[in-house]
């Protein structure tokens, strides 16, 4: 008897345990892990450009290294506020939130395009046969950087784009030029410089090819979303990366070029079809290039934004991704996305059918630099952000801010504590710094979710939720990989 009371005693003991230690798991796992957001206000950029690279560079410290030999080249990035003066931070940034708006209208434009079999293909009579939709709008580039063009080298800024492919740089003689910062690059006094043929497979390499039949002169010609365009003609000319020089890059020598284009000289094409610099370089940077771009809130003794061209651009700590290939438009930068966590739990309702690219080349994610908000799916983003909502209840809440529909007012505080966001990709799990998703839009402590809903089906991963990480673009080994705290 005493015997089975011992045993029923040990037995509740145990289950008593047993429920004990059940219960405080269960409780610790539904606590939303959390991160601490520093809370900075909107700052105005640097009113002085510097650059590494000497105005004037001499012949003699500039190699043309063997086509068949790999190298490397490091150079400074700058955002296009930094070519903005009297503006207000305030200003600035709903300035950055129309540029961002008409860029992603022009991307889908583009995708809806090529999927429709428009913006390609056409003979070579004189004119073009259809209108080219860029991936860039409006000068909306967000980054760029100094170029040599020519021999001997004239410096320029070049607007880098990740989101189109042709190369292209206003010359004179201008029909119409838009304002740059620099004179504008005169072919006539380059010794490099070479036109290209009708004839040539460069010009048929062009999505919508022209040609002047008096000079046999291939032609080409960007149209954009809003209406600005560049033309004039094809061309093959060196390009100086500080001290390497990568000859017969095929580029446009635009004598009409018309917008909303901001100081810069043109623009360098960093997206993976057949006319970008990556794919035309490729064996002088392997086909590899990474940019680290720094958080514009942080301190000014930061290192700045950068890209490397060459092996060197594969940081060691960044976790990959393959990339996926679109048959339709080969431009884009695909990546398969599964899911997304708030709070350390994953998102039900954020599933990886949302971001499926099906044959049709319909749907899908892409990363873009040009892109500042991440767009996503309408019913992935819904889900996502009552996620995010319901992880933020302690946050005061705060009226809508233009394409922003979660919003917070922080004003009076130095710090706050917000769940945690990963981004979860085939291979690579991403999670993002608070700064890259609750970020200031004025200066009275309105801090928003930096996410947002489209009715399209391409989701869009764009440069704030970039900030910070070393993105990796391995075109040779087909990936494109993540290296947090890349800019050191």
């Amino acid at each position: 008897m005493e015997s089975k009371s011992s045993n029923i005693l040990l037995l509740f003991t145990f289950s008593t345990t047993l429920f004990f230690f059940f219960s405080t798991s269960s409780s610790a796992s539904l606590q939303t892990q959390t991160q601490t957001l520093l809370l900075n206000p909107l700052t105005a950029p640097q009113t002085t450009l510097s650059w590494p690279e000497p105005e004037s560079e001499s012949l003699s410290t500039v190699t043309e290294a063997d086509p068949d030999s790999t190298s490397t080249a490091t150079l400074q990035l700058h955002h296009i506020d930094s070519l903005s003066f009297n503006k207000t931070p305030d200003q600035l940034f709903n300035l950055k939130l129309q540029r961002d708006a008409l860029r992603v209208d022009s991307l889908l434009s583009l995708a809806a395009a090529k999927r429709g079999g428009g913006g390609g293909g056409g003979g070579l009579g004189l004119g073009f046969s259809s209108s080219i939709i860029s991936g860039l709008a409006s000068g909306s580039g967000e980054y760029f950087t100094r170029i040599g063009v020519g021999t001997p080298p004239k410096y320029a800024y070049m607007v880098l784009d990740t989101g189109s492919d042709v190369v292209w740089i206003q010359c004179s003689p201008c029909k119409k030029c838009y304002s740059q910062s620099d004179p504008v690059f005169d072919p006539k006094k380059s010794r490099s410089f070479n036109g290209i043929s009708c004839t040539s497979p460069l010009c048929r390499k062009l999505d919508s090819p022209g040609c002047n039949p008096q000079r046999q002169a291939c032609l080409y010609q960007v149209s954009y979303g809003d209406g600005s365009i560049t033309e004039g003609d094809f061309s093959t000319e060196t390009l100086t990366f500080r001290g390497t020089k990568v000859p017969r890059v095929a580029l446009g020598c635009g004598h009409d070029n018309e917008g909303l284009f901001v100081g810069a000289a043109g623009l360098l094409g960093l997206g993976r079809g057949r006319l970008s610099f990556p794919t035309q370089a490729g064996r002088r940077f392997n086909r590899k290039f990474s940019y680290c771009l720094v958080d514009r809130s942080a301190s000014t003794s930061s290192k700045p934004s950068s890209i490397v061209f060459g092996d060197s651009a594969v940081s060691r700590t960044a976790r990959f991704t393959p990339l996926l290939f679109n048959p339709k438009l080969d431009t884009f930068y695909y990546l398969e996305m599964l899911g997304i966590s708030v709070g350390g739990a994953r998102v039900r309702g954020v599933t990886p059918s949302l971001f499926k690219l099906d044959p049709a080349g319909n749907g899908g994610v892409i990363i873009d630099s040009g892109t500042s908000v991440t767009r996503l799916t309408r019913p992935a983003y819904l889900a996502f952000r009552d996620a995010f909502r319901a992880g933020a209840r302690n946050l005061k809440r705060a009226p809508e801010f233009s394409l922003f529909d979660t919003c917070f007012d922080l004003s009076g505080k130095t710090e706050v504590k917000v769940p945690t966001v990963v981004l979860h990709f085939r291979g690579a799990d991403v999670s993002l710094p608070a700064t890259n998703y609750l970020i200031p839009v004025d200066n009275s402590g309105t801090f928003c979710f930096a996410f947002a809903a489209t009715l399209s089906g391409l989701s869009i991963i764009g440069n704030i939720q970039q900030q910070g990480f070393r993105v990796v673009y391995d075109l040779a080994g087909s990936r494109v990989g993540f290296a947090p705290r890349g800019c050191a």
